[in-house]
């Protein structure tokens, strides 16, 4: 497993840096990558975790992304996932430097 996986963590995804365009993405299986975290797989449970990450790395879409690995996720009380890290915050959201750029201009 990487070594970005946070051991123990109930909930997990596959994120990875897509190499048309170093977009953020997302593992939703069992083939795909995505670029929003809605519409990624969850892992519940290191078992599943690692299904996915086999599936991850072997499927025909592996060849379009770079770095794949896991992190924890959490769900809150209406059953969204959101990033347990700031880390991975940071990622899905874009730079922190120029918020008028990339995807924070989206999110006005």
């Amino acid at each position: 497993m990487a070594q970005h996986s946070a051991k123990g963590a109930q909930f997990q995804v596959i994120t990875a840096n897509r190499l048309r365009d170093g977009e953020v993405v997302y593992f939703n299986a069992p083939a795909t990558w995505v670029v929003d975290l809605k519409d990624a797989t969850i892992a519940e449970g290191a078992e599943v975790l690692e299904g996915l990450m086999a599936q991850a790395n072997t499927a025909p879409c592996a060849t379009d992304v770079l770095d794949i690995y896991p992190f924890e996720v959490v769900k809150d009380a209406a059953g969204t996932y959101a990033a347990a890290s700031v880390r991975e915050t940071i990622r899905a959201a874009g730079p922190t430097v120029r918020t008028d750029l990339g995807k924070q201009t989206e999110r006005r």
